[in-house]
C-alpha cells in the first residue's frame, strides 16, 4: 500500500485528535456526537477549535468517517466502506492503522475500455477516481462491404483511424503512468484496438497491462467484476513477491531492527501482522523512531516521547516513500529493504 494520501498529516505538528465514527444521521446525530466529544474531552487534551472542526466535518456525510484534526483544522477526512469500531482519542501522531486496515491495499491503477472511436479511462490513486474520454479521429470508423475499386483504400483509411485513436489513448496512458505512478493498467474492449494500443504504449506502461475479457463502453457490469478479480490476483502476487524478497535477503524482523532500517531510509516495504499498540519512542522528524530513547538522543532528539508502534511506523513509511502491507504471514513487524 502506498501511503502518499496520509503524508499531509505529518506536515502538521500534533497532538492529533483521531476520530472514527459511524454514520451520524437522524435525530440522534447530535447526542451521538456529544458522546464523541465527551471522550475527547476526557482525554485531557481538549482543544475546542479542533473539536468544533471535527463536529462540522462529521455531520457533513452520511457514511462512516475517519477524521484526523489538529490545531483547529481537519487535516484528513476519509469515508469508510464499513461501519468502523468507534474511537475518539488524542495522541502525538494520528492513529491511522484502523483506516489503513479497512482501506486495504489501494493499488494505483487505470481502467481502460477501448474501441475504434477511442477509449474511456478511469484513474484510481491519489484521491477520487478521475474519468477521461480520449478520441482523435471521428471518421471513418466503420468498414463496409460495398466493393468497388476504392474498397481497399477505404478499409485502409478505417484502419488508420482506429490506429490514430489507439495512439492517442496510448499517449494518455503513458502520461497517467508517469504522473500517478500507476501500478496496473486493466484493458478491455475491441480486440483490434487493444492490439494497436499495446503496439504504441511505452515500455513502462506495456509492462503494467492486464487484459480483461469483458467490457464495453455501454456495459460496465462484468468489466467491474473482472477488474476487481484481476486486482485481487495482482495484490496476492505482489504480497507473495515481497515476502519472498524478505526471506531471500534475510530482511530485518522485530521493532528494533526495523526502526533502525527506517531511520537510515533503507526500507522499501513494511510488513505488519495487524495493529501494534505497544509503545516506541519518537521525535519530531518523520524517521525518528526507536525502541530505546537513548538511541534517539544519539540521533539528535532532545526529548523523545512515546507513541504507538503502528502510528510511528506508518509515519516513517509515508515520509520515506515505503510501502506498508498487512499480512498474517508474519508474526512480528518485518521489512523488505531497498539495499
Amino acid at each position: 500500500m502506498r501511503l502518499d494520501f496520509i503524508r499531509p498529516l505529518y506536515e502538521r505538528r500534533g497532538p492529533y485528535a483521531s476520530v472514527y465514527v459511524g454514520a451520524l444521521t437522524g435525530p440522534e446525530r447530535e447526542s451521538h456526537w456529544r458522546g464523541v466529544r465527551d471522550r475527547l474531552e476526557q482525554d485531557g487534551h481538549a482543544d475546542k477549535a479542533t473539536v468544533d472542526a471535527l463536529r462540522e466535518e462529521a455531520m457533513r456525510a452520511a457514511a462512516g468517517r475517519a477524521l484526523f484534526a489538529t490545531h483547529g483544522d481537519v487535516v484528513l477526512a476519509e469515508s469508510l466502506d464499513r461501519t468502523p469500531r468507534e474511537l475518539a482519542m488524542w495522541s502525538p501522531l494520528p492513529h491511522v492503522t484502523p483506516l489503513l486496515m479497512q482501506r486495504g491495499e489501494n493499488v494505483p491503477h487505470l481502467r481502460v475500455i477501448i474501441d475504434h472511436a477511442g477509449a474511456e479511462l478511469t484513474a484510481f490513486g491519489g484521491g477520487s477516481p478521475r474519468k477521461a474520454t480520449v478520441e482523435a479521429a471521428a471518421w471513418p470508423l466503420q468498414k463496409t462491404a460495398q466493393g468497388g475499386w476504392s474498397q481497399k483504400r477505404y478499409e485502409r483509411a478505417v484502419d488508420e483511424a482506429w490506429e490514430k485513436n489507439a495512439v492517442a489513448v496510448a499517449q494518455e496512458i503513458d502520461e497517467q503512468v508517469r504522473r500517478l505512478g500507476t501500478e496496473v493498467i486493466l484493458v478491455a474492449g475491441e480486440p483490434k484496438s487493444r492490439s494497436f494500443l499495446l503496439h504504441h504504449l511505452g515500455t513502462k506502461s506495456a509492462d503494467r497491462v492486464t487484459m480483461v475479457e469483458h467490457g464495453s463502453r455501454d456495459d460496465h457490469g462484468q468489466f467491474e467484476q473482472d477488474v476487481e478479480r484481476s486486482l485481487d490476483e495482482w495484490l496476492d502476487r505482489r504480497r507473495a513477491e515481497l515476502l519472498e524478497r524478505h526471506q531471500e535477503s534475510d530482511g530485518p524482523v522485530g521493532m528494533a531492527r526495523v526502526c533502525h532500517a527506517l531511520r537510515e531510509g533503507r526500507v522499501h516495504a513494511l510488513l505488519l501482522p495487524g495493529e501494534l499498540p505497544k509503545p516506541v519512542w519518537i521525535g519530531e522528524g518523520g524517521t525518528q523512531v526507536a525502541t530505546d530513547p537513548a538511541e534517539l538522543r544519539r540521533w539528535g532528539v532532545n526529548e523523545p516521547i512515546q507513541e504507538r508502534s503502528d502510528s510511528a511506523l506508518a509515519r516513517a513509511a509515508a515520509m520515506t516513500d515505503a510501502e506498508l502491507w498487512f499480512t498474517d504471514a508474519v508474526s512480528d513487524v518485518a521489512a523488505v529493504l531497498r539495499y
